[in-house]
């Protein structure tokens, strides 16, 4: 009986070299079609979650100011249309390319609401896969990215951003905030200034999209802390991709910091030049409360109570409204708690920053995104908005989807059960968001809701009236428009439109009070002036009218239907050629309003 020899088969240094190059390329290849898989899933779910926005109309609450009753907008792009966008501060904001962006739905979809949804729509998918993208290229953390990006896409909170056409601004900004991130990690990678332009230029047009991102340059420094491993204190080991823990003495790190804040200056200069134009568009807009209205103390409780609340409608979504009235005077308790809550936790991510890094950034993040909007300067008369969660709720997602599953160590069925949870979380969330999406169905709808969730809301009890005057529904609109001024007794646009329905009824008097009262609390208020006028020249007062008509112009010389109600009293006293003057100032406004004057004028 033979024996056989084993035969040994001898890998030479060149043919190892080649096996694990093979093997590389085998691993690459699947990553790669695994993120193509999660992102055909992250687009799938995004659908399925609000897909009823193509039967959307537009709603009665600064969907007029931004689109209906813009005819700006409206024309689409022209250079006239351009020169506006970028000379304007109209809406209180300067924001030339949100602008833009409207004109050229407009362009394509005119006045057709389901285009203009569809483009909000898109806007919130491809952010949540440069999300998705940025996280994993950053972190390598594939699942963890995906999750993130998941929560980003499907989280109710985020309904307001892409449901309200208005809100442009929001989906359009945070698209080019993405893509400076993703830039941003390409430089780092390999710094050169051909990496650093691009990163640049992409938040230069997020500002020029919404002035929210002056947070930005922060962010990008918390990324350098963590996952990015180019600021280091004491010893940490947060590069993902590297595998080596480097100590540096207080003189490396503070050098280290002061070149990582002087490389972003060219950023920072931005953001001065950017929130000097926010103010005083603002300003002009008179959207900033001044301080006897809302005194600084109670902005400061109002913020921390609204961080703490953002944070318990991330967990537990319901009473989601379009308007939260701002709370004078809050609970003492709910104000000390909140404070509390925050310096803890902000605490508790400090002391845990050697070990969990992910915890300074997520925290940090949401906290600094925030300021902005959180209501220290205090614009308009909202105590919160779901839509300003948008972009900061990404710091607390990075910090459950990097924390939460050091919880399952050491079980035994571990990939099970955190597989079964995310799945059975993220089906919640796409159930919800597409019931939150229903309620933004129309005006009236969405404003029913959130009487319905919040009490003492003046804003929307005006707003739902003005909707159900639209559909004709008059004396339902009254009852709103009663409710809305029992609350609020100084409310302008309450009493203007109170005045409005009143006169349709032939009720002059009393409609004539209501306009005087929203002169007297207002008395630049356009609107109003041109209502007294209308009712004082279906008195057969003219001159008084004419007076009032000339002063709404005075306030808001592109009124149209100031310049025609104006046109049409200079006809009734026998003054063609004023008449005349009139119509060729209201043609470059309003071309529809313009016709009908002309003809009568020459009838």
């Amino acid at each position: 009986m033979s024996k056989r020899k084993t035969q040994r088969k001898i890998i030479t240094p060149n043919a190892k070299e080649k096996h694990d190059s093979a093997q590389k390329k085998d691993l690459s290849s699947h990553r790669h079609f695994l993120i193509l898989l999660i992102s055909l899933f992250l687009i799938v779910v995004t659908l399925a979650a609000f897909e009823q926005l193509r039967n959307h109309a537009f709603i009665n609450l600064d969907d007029d100011v931004y689109i209906t009753k813009n005819r700006q907008v409206q024309s689409g792009l022209t250079l006239e249309g351009v020169s506006w966008a970028f000379t304007t501060m109209h809406a209180g904001n300067w924001h030339p390319l949100t602008w833009l962006s409207l004109m050229l739905d407009c362009q394509l979809y005119g006045l057709n609401p389901s285009g203009h949804h569809l483009t909000n729509l898109v806007f919130h998918i491809v952010n949540t896969l440069l999300l998705f993208l940025v996280l994993e290229r950053m972190t390598g953390a594939l699942w963890r990215s995906g999750f993130v990006a998941a929560l980003f896409a499907l989280h109710p909170l985020h309904v307001e951003s892409v449901a309200w056409v208005a809100e442009r601004k929001d989906v359009l900004s945070t698209f080019f905030w993405m893509l400076t991130m993703w830039t941003y990690v390409h430089y780092v990678e390999r710094r050169g200034f051909n990496r650093y332009l691009p990163v640049l230029l992409f938040f230069t047009l997020g500002l020029l999209s919404k002035p929210m991102l002056v947070t930005l340059p922060f962010a990008l420094l918390l990324f350098d802390y963590w996952p990015l491993g180019r600021l280091q204190f004491g010893q940490l080991s947060g590069d993902p991709k590297s595998h080596t823990s480097k100590s540096m003495n207080p003189g490396d790190q503070k050098s280290v910091a002061f070149r990582l804040v002087r490389e972003k200056a060219p950023f920072f200069a931005l953001c001065a030049v950017s929130s000097v134009l926010t103010i005083l568009a603002q300003q002009k807009g008179g959207a900033v409360i001044p301080l006897e209205h809302y005194p600084l103390e109670g902005r400061i409780a109002n913020a921390l109570v609204s961080y703490v609340t953002y944070i318990e409608k991330m967990v537990w979504p319901r009473g989601l409204a379009v308007f939260y009235p701002y709370q004078e005077m809050l609970p003492i308790w709910r104000v000390v708690g909140s404070g509390l809550f925050l310096v803890c936790v902000s605490l508790l991510v400090i002391r845990a920053a050697r070990k969990l890094p992910c915890l300074v950034v997520g925290w940090f993040w949401y906290v600094g995104t925030l300021i902005p909007v959180i209501g220290l300067v205090q614009v308009g008369v909202q105590a919160m908005a779901d839509r300003y969660t948008y972009v900061p709720l990404i710091g607390l997602f990075i910090m459950i989807a990097w924390s939460a599953p050091d919880i399952w160590v050491g079980w035994r069925y571990r990939r099970v059960g955190l597989s079964i949870s995310v799945g059975l979380l993220l089906l919640l969330l796409m159930i919800v968001t597409k019931l939150q999406v229903k309620h933004w169905q129309s005006g009236v709808k969405l404003f029913e809701h959130s009487l319905d969730v919040t009490s003492n809301n003046f804003v929307i009890h005006n707003n739902l009236g003005a909707a159900l005057a639209e559909q004709g529904k008059i004396q339902e609109a009254m009852a709103h428009y009663t409710e809305a001024l029992r609350i609020k007794p100084d409310l302008v646009q309450a009493h203007n439109n109170l005045g409005g329905v009143l006169a349709e009824q032939g009720k002059i008097q009393e409609a004539m009070a209501h306009f005087a009262e929203a002169l007297r609390i207002k008395p630049d208020y356009a609107e109003a002036h041109n209502n007294l006028g209308g009712a004082l020249a279906g008195q057969g007062k003219i001159q008084e009218a004419m007076a009032h008509y000339t002063e709404a112009l005075r306030i808001k010389p592109d009124y149209a239907k100031a310049h025609i109600n104006l046109g049409l009293a200079y006809l009734m006293i026998g003054n063609k050629s004023s008449a005349l003057e009139e119509y060729k100032i209201l043609e470059k406004i309003n071309p529809d309003l313009a016709n009908v004057l002309y003809h009568k004028i020459f009838e």
